[in-house]
């Protein structure tokens, strides 16, 4: 059955990486710190609105001691269009101090010391650790854990085992790029409310089509 799921993941790796050539982090930033302070602000926020408001707020902290030294107020003021706005300001001021004190001003590049850092989990730890130190990780957003549901890659809605489901059948080259992807693909295609299975490249490579035609067939009046 891995074998077989390895399989299934490469064809899917390759047909999607033909189909989204560009497939990105798709937050905007400058270095290690722009992106750990982003990722954390996209915590039930999009990423166009993150971009939206890091813009203004890395134009005014530029540096760890400036976000270390901020006043709250002023950041909960600029990063309120991002909700959650007073938990995710104290994290950004505790995770700032924490690097300081705590790891010299360097973010640290395993998992589990950026987990020990405020407001940070698996999916902003791993995307740091692919994106900044191109290690292998698999960030388990909405989209991955859904669409790799959807596909028979995954068969949970925990986003750690569905990262160690992963973790078997990924190869480790590409296991960020894949987690791209399944992001690119779910805003195009695989759309959460209203999927275009018609339009969808890998549909043939997919479970839960085959379990729909399936049901809808088993229906039909003879």
């Amino acid at each position: 059955m891995i074998n077989l799921k390895k399989d299934k993941v490469n064809k899917i790796i390759q047909l999607l990486k033909n189909k989204y050539p560009d497939a990105k982090c798709s937050l905007d930033y400058k270095n290690p710190l722009e992106l750990i302070i982003a990722a954390r602000l996209s915590s039930q926020c999009t990423d166009k609105r993150v971009n939206i408001v890091t813009k203004k707020l890395f134009e005014q902290y530029k540096t760890l001691q400036d976000f270390a030294s901020a006043n709250l107020n002023e950041i909960e003021t600029i990063i309120k269009p991002c909700g959650l706005y007073h938990t995710k300001a104290k994290n950004i001021i505790l995770l700032s101090k924490t690097l300081i004190e705590k790891f010299n001003g360097v973010i640290p590049n395993t998992i589990e010391d950026l987990i020990t850092l405020p407001g940070i989990g698996r999916k902003t730890a791993n995307l740091v650790l692919g994106e900044i130190f191109k290690l292998p990780s698999i960030i388990c957003d909405t989209h991955c854990i859904r669409i790799t549901n959807l596909l028979g890659l995954t068969k949970s809605k925990n986003p750690q085992k569905v990262e160690l489901q992963l973790k078997k059948i990924l190869p480790s080259l590409d296991s960020t790029l894949f987690c791209h992807l399944m992001v690119f693909h779910g805003r195009e295609i695989c759309k959460a409310r209203n999927p275009l299975c018609t339009q969808c490249t890998i549909y043939h490579l997919c479970d839960y089509i085959y379990s729909y035609l399936k049901i809808k067939c088993n229906n039909i009046p003879l």
